[in-house]
């Protein structure tokens, strides 16, 4: 292909998933990438300090320094965008919702790579809940986009099959490399009238939400497979976080790794053994064995280094988070 019958391409996106997809296309000789959009500097941590998206910080390498519009919708970013004239506009874990202005502005459409299997898992959380709900098989889906959440016709899809033991931030970075292998052959048989967008079938929607902090709260009423499913879900944020207490000193603990022991029983929240050797938690059905956790003001450690100098009793209960 040659630069005449490059896709004119101008890229949308924020988060980890978007990265490798960038870096494909940037690498690609059929591809003109115009620019790259992302989401303004968000005040992060203690501090409060303005830290950039993955994709700000990944921009530079190709050679475009990232646009940061607070609201893509605003008049002069279309009027900006409509100078560039791109063929499409591709979005990948941007983070704001997009107009019928600019939606119908590339000659051949916006389209977005969602981290499900479509029409499972629309909205804000498709990674986190797939881990939630213990699946064995997810995906990506490239989509094209209109002015619904996650409702347009979808050009093709891709299966992923999970071993049940990915935490959140390490699947969304295995999807993100298997997007970008997909992703110029999709967008070539696109623009070549080859992929025609699908209509998603209605009876086979699931709606995800976005991710509260609250979420992480620990309910020891759960089942073991399904806590353990959780912290792999919510680490690192929001993390999954209960309330230990001893001689009148509470400290919120997070768990960001447990074994699952299915043959040891309890009451829900019951410490079963906390020594030098392990710290078990009974569930609702089986029980938890922490591996490691962070305590309240300090780092990721081993649970029994922490158990040294915060002793706990066997038979005595930990509160879920607060």
């Amino acid at each position: 292909m040659d630069d005449t019958n490059k896709i004119r391409l101008y890229f949308m996106g924020s988060g980890e998933i978007a990265v490798p997809v960038l870096a494909a296309l940037s690498a690609s000789s059929k591809i003109d990438l115009l620019g790259i959009c992302t989401q303004p500097d968000q005040p992060a941590g203690r501090h409060c300090m303005l830290r950039e998206t993955p994709i700000a910080k990944f921009a530079p390498s190709t050679g475009i320094s990232p646009d940061k519009p607070e609201r893509v919708d605003d008049a002069g970013f279309l009027t900006y965008l409509a100078s560039l004239n791109p063929d499409v506009i591709l979005v990948v874990s941007f983070g704001q919702i997009l107009r019928k202005e600019l939606l119908e502005l590339p000659k051949y459409g916006c389209v977005n790579i969602h981290s499900s299997l479509l029409p499972s898992y629309r909205g804000a959380s498709p990674i986190s809940s797939t881990i939630l709900n213990r699946d064995r098989i997810t995906g990506v889906t490239f989509m094209q986009m209109d002015e619904g959440l996650d409702t347009g016709g979808i050009y093709s899809s891709y299966r992923y099959p999970l071993t049940g033991n990915e935490y959140v931030g390490d699947l969304e970075k295995s999807l993100g490399d298997f997007a970008a292998e997909h992703t110029v052959g999709v967008l070539v048989r696109i623009v070549n009238g080859k992929l025609k967008p699908v209509t998603q079938n209605p009876n086979e929607v699931t709606l995800t939400r976005k991710i509260k902090k609250q979420d992480g709260a620990v309910d020891w009423s759960m089942a073991a497979e399904d806590l353990e499913a959780k912290i792999r879900a919510f680490t690192p944020w929001p993390g999954v976080f209960f309330t230990a207490c001893r001689n009148n000193r509470d400290i919120r603990i997070k768990i960001t790794a447990a074994r699952i022991l299915k043959e040891i029983e309890g009451k829900p929240g019951e410490i079963i053994q906390a020594d030098t050797k392990k710290w078990v938690v009974a569930c609702g059905s089986g029980a938890l064995e922490l591996i490691r956790i962070v305590p309240q003001g300090r780092k990721e450690m081993g649970s029994t280094d922490f158990l040294n100098g915060f002793r706990l009793n066997k038979g005595e209960f930990i509160h879920g988070g607060t």
